[in-house]
């Protein structure tokens, strides 16, 4: 299975970044991947729904984690985090305040992708 790919979601391209049930260096890995693909889009433009359902999470994917979302920010329109119950709330912040982005959290990808391609539809 591809971890990061473009799903279409009511019409909309939509980027899954899939990290469920990784480890942390699947993770590091997963978030270089996305980072190529992120960086080809167009600026402001990016749908990205990120899924870390079940992921083991460390200091140094957390660490990664920063550093990618920093770098993707001026081609990310929105993004949406599903699966965060394994992130914890300190991580969470930090990244937010690290890469100066909002990544609201939803329970299911359905509610996210819904949030995503709504948000994009209203703001088009």
């Amino acid at each position: 299975m591809d971890r990061v790919r473009f799903i279409t979601h009511k019409g909309k391209q939509v980027l899954l970044i899939d990290s469920t049930n990784s480890t942390p260096e699947e993770g590091v890995r997963i978030a270089d991947l996305s980072r190529a693909l992120v960086s080809t889009q167009p600026l402001h433009s990016a749908l990205i729904l990120i899924d870390i359902t079940g992921a083991k999470i460390s200091r140094e994917s957390v660490t990664h984690s920063k550093e990618v979302t920093a770098f993707d920010r001026p081609y990310v329109k929105r993004a949406a985090l599903v699966g965060a119950d394994s992130l914890p709330n300190a991580f969470y912040e930090a990244i937010k305040r690290f890469s100066q982005r909002d990544f609201p959290r939803f329970n299911t990808r359905e509610e996210a992708l819904d949030w995503l391609v709504a948000e994009e539809s209203a703001s088009s």
